[in-house]
């Protein structure tokens, strides 16, 4: 499993979510799904069902749980882990999970993008 972990601000638009994910996907492997906070997943919806990928809600306990490489200060008020984006991937690819790829932001600045391959055994 290889999932693409976002997370954005407020008024981002689906071009964000978008750019950040071919930065990040750039030369990888075709990710098999998505994932973000549970209460951001209603922007991703559209772009999980253009690409026929599922999409994984991760609810606030479990981001707060993933220890991230990136330590944002924003993300650490806002939500209680370092990379929202690296968070939701690593919770949404299972117990055994690894990063791919550290989260990339969009040219806009308004979302971000992590990959991370793992397995729900």
């Amino acid at each position: 499993m290889i999932v693409a972990g976002f997370g954005h601000r407020a008024g981002a638009e689906a071009s964000s979510l978008s750019a950040a994910l071919a930065l990040a996907q750039a030369g990888g492997r075709p990710v098999t799904a998505l994932a973000a906070p549970a209460d951001k997943t209603a922007l991703l919806a559209p772009l999980a069902r253009a690409l026929a990928l599922p999409l994984i809600a991760v609810m606030p306990e479990a981001l707060r749980s993933v220890d991230t490489p990136t330590r944002s200060p924003f993300s650490l008020n806002a939500r209680g882990t370092g990379s929202v984006a690296e968070a939701a991937a690593l919770a949404a690819a299972g117990p055994r999970a690894r990063l791919v790829t550290r989260r990339h932001i969009s040219p806009d600045r308004m979302a971000t993008c992590a990959i991370a391959e793992g397995s729900f055994t």
